[in-house]
């Protein structure tokens, strides 16, 4: 799966003027061939091996543009990131995620739940963003008992 994200976010930078860095390939490369989420930390540490001594900002600064950018999610309750295999940019994630084997399966709602809308609207919020994690236990590890 990681050459095929790397060949869009190759053409995503083409068509929209933005520049192409080692370190942002590297990361997402990283990540897309993770079975599991990866910490900015660990994320730095695979990424030396293909970089000479990168520092702490290189990965944040990589981070930071690929999720703009709409290729990265951030787990915020695991304080990790995993690609997004989707091909498209979208205002709201949704995850599930295992608490036993650490899975992370990405649920594709791309408008919030009507509910939830309801729910803002009635208090006059304006949604920008929205981030749902559901944690629990996977098929996998509900049948292992």
């Amino acid at each position: 799966m990681s050459k095929n994200i790397l060949k869009i976010y190759d053409q995503y930078c083409v068509d929209n003027g933005v520049r192409v860095s080692d370190p942002r390939r590297f990361v997402l490369e990283i990540i897309s061939a993770a079975k599991k989420p990866l910490t900015a930390y660990d994320i730095l540490e695979r990424l030396a091996a293909k970089l000479k001594n990168p520092k702490p900002p290189t990965a944040y600064r990589a981070l930071e543009a690929l999720t703009a950018y709409g290729f990265v999610h951030r787990i915020e309750s695991l304080n990790a990131y995993i690609a997004c295999h989707e091909n498209h940019r979208h205002n709201g994630s949704q995850f599930m995620i295992c608490d036993f084997c650490g899975r992370v399966e990405e649920i594709h709602l791309c408008h919030i739940p009507e509910s939830l809308q309801k729910q803002a609207s009635a208090k006059s919020f304006t949604t920008r963003h929205w981030n749902v994690e559901l944690h629990g236990t996977c098929g996998q590890c509900h049948k292992r008992g």
